[in-house]
C-alpha cells in the first residue's frame, strides 16, 4: 500500500464511527456469500453480509438456472435445498441440433447424474430467507462504498456507507470473504504484484433472451448452425430461456421481436422436431463473452469466492455451481479455524479452487468450439468442431469423458 493510500484510508476508518465487531465480513449476496454466510450461522460463527442492492432486486435478477447434482447433495446436506428439491425440475439429457438432425446426448445414463433447473433468483431468496429469516443472520442491503482494508494485516476491517443515514460504517473482522461478482471491489484490492489475471475472448456475442413463452422442448436444446449458435433452455412451465449467437458488442435493438424468432426458427430447425412456441421478450441483452481466473485466490485475509475470483461466459451452464463449490470449500476452511485454530484449508483454499476451475474454464474453451467453430466462416474450424462433436456423440469413451465435465462429475483431476 502507497502512502497515499494508507493516509487515505486511515482518514476514511477515522471518519467511521466506533468500529463493529465480528470475525467475517462477507461482500456480496449472492449464491456464494449467502453459501458462505449459511454455513458459518450454521457453526455458530459470527459473521456480517453486505451487498449493495436491495433484498428485493437480488431476489429477482435474472441469472443461471442450472445446478450440478453434487451441488444439489452439497446443499442438501447442510440444509439448505429444501425448497430446492421440492421445486426444481430434472434433466437428464439435452439435444444437439445439426445440419438439420437431432442428436439425444443421454448425459444421466452415461454419468449417473442429472441437472437441476432452478433459477438463481429462487435459490438466492431460499438462501437470504434461510439466513437472514430463520437463522436470524446479519445482512445489511443497500450498502455503498464498500472499502475492504488491512487485508495484509490479523484485523482487517471494512468500511461502508449506510445509504438510510448517510454515515460511515467501520466493521473490524479476522477475515473477508469477497463474493461480490465481476464488478464488485474486493477482487480490486488484490495486490497487482501478487496476482495473476488470465484473460480469454472467445470472440463472440450472445444475445441472450427471456421468453415469456413455454418451453418448446422437454430438455436444453443446442443449435449448431452456419449462421451462429442458438439455445433454449426451460426457466419454468410458463418462460424460457433463449441464447442467440451475434457480434460481439452488438446492440439489443438491431434485434426485433420478428427478427429474433426467425432466427430461433431457423437455427433450432430440425426434422420432427417440435414447432418453437413464439412470445413476448421481456428479457433482452447481449452478453460479452470472455472469461476470466485470478490466481491465487486469496492474498492476506481475503479469499475470493464466485465470480469475483473467476469468470465464465454461459456455455456449459457452470457459472454457478463453481460459485457454491467455492462457497463450500471456503466455509468449511472458516469454521476449521474459528472453531479448531486448524489453518489447514484455508493455507490450501486457492490451490483447492483451481484445481475445478481450470478444468471448468478447459471444459468452456472446448464446448465454445464446438458451438461456434461452424459460424466462424472458417472452413477448417467448421470441420473440426463438428468431428468434435460427433466424436463425443458416437465413441462410449468420449462420451464418458464429455458426459463427466458437462455433470461437473470427478473434474478435481
Amino acid at each position: 500500500m502507497t502512502a497515499d493510500a494508507a493516509a487515505s484510508s486511515a482518514a476514511t476508518a477515522g471518519s467511521a464511527a466506533s468500529p463493529q465487531r465480528t470475525r467475517v465480513v462477507i461482500v456480496g449476496a449472492g449464491p456464494a456469500g449467502l453459501t458462505v454466510a449459511n454455513i458459518l450461522r450454521g457453526a455458530s460463527v459470527d459473521c456480517v453480509v453486505l451487498e449493495t442492492e436491495s433484498r428485493e432486486f437480488i431476489e429477482q435478477r435474472p441469472r443461471a438456472g442450472f445446478l450440478e447434482e453434487w451441488a444439489v447433495r452439497a446443499l442438501e446436506g447442510r440444509g439448505l435445498a429444501d425448497r430446492l428439491l421440492a421445486n426444481a425440475g430434472v434433466h437428464t439429457e439435452c439435444e444437439f441440433r445439426l445440419a438439420g438432425e437431432r442428436h439425444r446426448f443421454p448425459y444421466a445414463d452415461v454419468s449417473g447424474h442429472r441437472h437441476y433447473v432452478y433459477p438463481q433468483p429462487l435459490l438466492v431468496t431460499d438462501l437470504v430467507r434461510e439466513y437472514a429469516d430463520v437463522r436470524g443472520g446479519d445482512i445489511r442491503f443497500g450498502v455503498r462504498d464498500v472499502e475492504p482494508d488491512g487485508i495484509d494485516t490479523d484485523r482487517p476491517w471494512v468500511t461502508y456507507t449506510d445509504a438510510r443515514t448517510g454515515e460511515r460504517v467501520r466493521v473490524d473482522c479476522e477475515f473477508i470473504a469477497g463474493c461480490d461478482g465481476a464488478r464488485g471491489v474486493t477482487h480490486t484490492r488484490m495486490p497487482p504484484e501478487h496476482v495473476t489475471v488470465a484473460r480469454h475472448d472467445l470472440g463472440v456475442g450472445w444475445l441472450a433472451l427471456l421468453a415469456e413463452a413455454p418451453p418448446s422442448s422437454d430438455c436444453v436444446v443446442l443449435g449448431i448452425h452456419p449462421r451462429g449458435f442458438a439455445g433454449h433452455m426451460a426457466r419454468s412451465p410458463q418462460v424460457t430461456r433463449y441464447y442467440l449467437e451475434c457480434p460481439p458488442g452488438d446492440d439489443p435493438e438491431n434485434w426485433p421481436y420478428e427478427r429474433v424468432w426467425a432466427e430461433l426458427h431457423e437455427r433450432l430447425a430440425a426434422d420432427g422436431a417440435p414447432p418453437l412456441i413464439e412470445g413476448p421478450l421481456i428479457e433482452k441483452r447481449v452478453l460479452a463473452m470472455h472469461n476470466y481466473v485470478v490466481e491465487p485466490m486469496a492474498y492476506g485475509r481475503l479469499f475470493l469466492a464466485g465470480d469475483s475470483a473467476h469468470l465464465l461466459a454461459p456455455i456449459g451452464a457452470k457459472g454457478m455451481n463453481l460459485a457454491i463449490h467455492d462457497a463450500l470449500l471456503l466455509a468449511d476452511a472458516l469454521v476449521a479455524y474459528c472453531g479448531k485454530d486448524d489453518d489447514s484449508g484455508l493455507r490450501g483454499y486457492s490451490a483447492a479452487c483451481l484445481r475445478r476451475v481450470w478444468q471448468y474454464q478447459e471444459f468452456s474453451q472446448w464446448l465454445s468450439e464446438v458451438f461456434h467453430g461452424t459460424s466462424s466462416g472458417d472452413p477448417f474450424r467448421a470441420g473440426t468442431s463438428v468431428a468434435r462433436l460427433r466424436r463425443a456423440l458416437v465413441s462410449p469413451a468420449a462420451a464418458i469423458g464429455f458426459a463427466e465435465l458437462f455433470m461437473g462429475k470427478d473434474t478435481d483431476y
